[in-house]
């Protein structure tokens, strides 16, 4: 018979099928099951929809002396929906097995507290680790008020992002790049800096089109992005963001015209600063931000400790050049004792290229609670 942690396992993976579709809410599954038999499944499917456990019990016909596998610990205030907890206790489920808590203020323990109150049997920290980890960015918003901060780059297999006289096209492959669109469709934001807006021109949206239409971010500190640009031009069609610390009169005026968000922060280093930016990030609540470079944004980011999973494109390239950019610039560890480490990193062939995935430490979060 199937244990816990086995059914857990199952709604963890039920819960991934809402990556890009729920934020900035959680990603929940949720099983119920009777006598080692699978009843009934659901995940929450799209923001504003109904809850995992409301889904799952939705598919079962008599659900009473049901176990319920829920990944975060059920809802117990009314917001877009109904409390989670008031499903369950009319379902008739004697026992409940969450994989965490909820760490958001108005739920907190409070739902776990409400159906123990009901007498309801429940085990909490099941799958918690693996919980977490799914919940990532969504935990990350929560404590700190900032996003979650993808860090992205395509490079050769000598670590060049471009040959040394800046020519890039194309670096990874077809697939790779199919994948970069997956990715940028599951975003809030795509972020990049004004020396990538300027040689590149690029749309920076997914194509296909993903579940999520990221807003478009450039950090152009001077307000030099061109009106004649495929971002300005695009404006009004997808949303786009100039953050930056010195634009203003006619300048100002003509990109908002074109219907470009102007916002301007305070400088840093010669650069925007970085955590203001992400403040408003998260004031906006902006789940995952996706930070496409150059090698100068990268550096800064990597440098402010504000990257919390690295997706990275590598080619079986060979582009030589001493003067060729690396993917990140910035100050950079002065020993190699300093350098981050990835962790839980996995290696994944595309056709040829490799793409690799990890998270970082994220060694700012106390900082920025402040």
């Amino acid at each position: 018979m199937p244990t816990d942690q086995e059914w857990m396992a199952q709604a963890l993976a039920l819960a991934e099928q809402g990556r890009g579709q729920v934020e900035p809410n959680p990603l929940v599954g949720a099983v119920v099951v009777r006598d080692g038999q699978l009843l009934g499944a659901g995940w929450h499917q799209r923001y504003g929809g109904p809850h995992a456990e409301v889904n799952a019990l939705a598919a079962v016909a008599d659900p009473r002396g049901a176990t319920l596998y829920v990944t975060l610990e059920p809802c117990c205030h009314q917001g877009k929906t109904p409390p989670c907890t008031d499903a369950i206790l009319r379902a008739g489920i004697p026992r409940v097995v969450a994989a965490m808590l909820d760490p958001f203020p108005e739920v907190s323990g409070k739902g776990i507290a409400l159906l123990r109150a009901a007498g309801v049997a429940v085990t909490v920290g099941v799958g918690e680790a693996e919980a977490q980890r799914l919940n990532a960015p969504y935990l990350k918003r929560l404590r700190t008020g900032r996003p979650h901060v993808h860090a992205k780059w395509a490079m050769t297999l000598d670590g060049k992002i471009a040959t040394h006289r800046g020519h890039s096209q194309w670096i990874s492959n077809p697939t790779s790049r199919a994948r970069v669109h997956h990715l940028r469709g599951q975003m809030d934001a795509i972020l990049v800096g004004i020396g990538t807006a300027l040689a590149d021109n690029p749309t920076l949206t997914a194509r296909p089109p993903g579940p999520r239409t990221p807003v478009r971010v450039v950090l152009d500190r001077t307000g030099r992005l061109p009106l004649h640009s495929t971002l300005v031009q695009t404006a009004r069609e997808v949303p786009t963001l100039l953050a930056t610390c010195a634009c203003s009169g006619e300048r100002r005026t003509r990109l908002e015209q074109a219907g470009v968000e102007v916002l301007v922060f305070p400088e840093e280093a010669g650069r925007v600063a970085l955590d203001p930016l992400l403040v408003e990030c998260g004031r906006r609540r902006w789940t995952n931000l996706l930070v496409e470079g150059g090698a100068g944004v990268l550096g800064s980011f990597l440098d402010a400790r504000a990257i919390d999973e690295v997706h990275v494109f590598v080619a079986p390239l060979l582009a030589g050049g001493a003067g060729a950019l690396s993917p990140l610039g910035g100050v950079g560890a002065a020993r190699m004792d300093e350098a981050l480490r990835l962790a839980e990193m996995t290696v994944e062939a595309l056709d040829g290229d490799l793409y690799i995935h990890g998270r970082l430490p994220l060694s700012t979060e106390t900082a920025a609670k402040s």
